[in-house]
C-alpha cells in the first residue's frame, strides 16, 4: 500500500497524485463511466490538472484514490465536499472507472470508508449525495452503506437524449452510529 489514508478489508483510500491523472483521464473519457457523472464533453490533461491544484489545498475538501490493496491498483476516485462549516453536511462523491471491477463490492466498501471518516473525523451530523435513477448499482452500493432516499429531482439533467431523474439520498451520523450497533 502506498501512502494509506483509510484502509478498509480489499482497498484501501489514498491521496490522490498527478501520477494518476492519466488514468484518470481513461476512466472519466470513458462513455460508460462518464454516463454515471454525467460528464458530456472530453476531459484533458491540463484541466484535470487544474482541478486537482486545487482541491489538493482546499483543506475543507477531502478527496481522495481507491486502490486495491493486493496490488496498489487505482480503481477511481471519492470524496467530500463540505457545505457551511455550522450545518456539519458534505456530498459525497465516488466513481469506479475500471469497470472489470464493478459489481465487486469496491464501491461499497470505499462509501463506508469515507463516510465513517466524515461522521467519526470530521464530525459530520449528515452526508448527502445525487444519484441518477437509472444508475442502479449506485443506488444499490449507497444503500448497502445506509444511506435512504430522501427525494426524486425530476427530469434533473439531460443526457442520452432525454431528460433523467435525479435521486437524492442522505445518510444522518445517528444512522451511521446505529449501523455499527447493529453490526457488534
Amino acid at each position: 500500500m502506498h501512502n494509506a489514508f483509510l484502509i478498509g478489508e480489499r482497498i484501501y483510500l489514498r491521496p490522490l497524485s498527478k501520477e494518476d491523472v492519466p488514468q484518470i483521464l481513461t476512466y472519466l473519457n470513458d462513455g460508460e463511466v462518464a454516463r454515471t457523472l454525467n460528464w458530456h464533453r472530453p476531459l484533458t490533461k491540463e484541466a484535470e490538472e487544474q482541478w486537482l491544484d486545487k482541491v489538493l489545498v482546499d483543506e475543507r475538501q477531502t478527496v481522495l484514490a481507491i486502490a486495491l490493496k493486493e496490488n496498489d491498483r487505482f480503481l477511481g476516485g471519492t470524496g467530500l465536499r463540505p457545505g457551511l462549516e455550522k450545518d456539519r453536511r458534505a456530498e459525497f462523491g465516488i466513481y469506479i472507472g475500471a469497470k472489470e471491477e464493478w459489481n465487486k463490492g469496491y464501491g461499497t466498501e470505499a462509501t463506508r470508508l469515507i463516510v465513517g471518516y466524515g461522521f467519526e473525523t470530521l464530525n459530520l451530523n449528515r452526508i448527502y449525495l445525487h444519484v441518477f435513477a437509472c444508475n442502479r448499482g449506485g443506488i444499490r452500493a449507497y444503500e448497502k452503506a445506509g444511506f435512504i432516499k430522501e427525494g426524486v429531482l425530476r427530469q434533473n439533467a439531460y443526457f442520452e437524449g432525454r431528460y433523467q431523474d435525479t435521486l437524492v439520498m442522505g445518510l444522518l451520523r445517528e444512522e451511521w452510529l446505529a449501523q455499527g450497533a447493529e453490526k457488534q
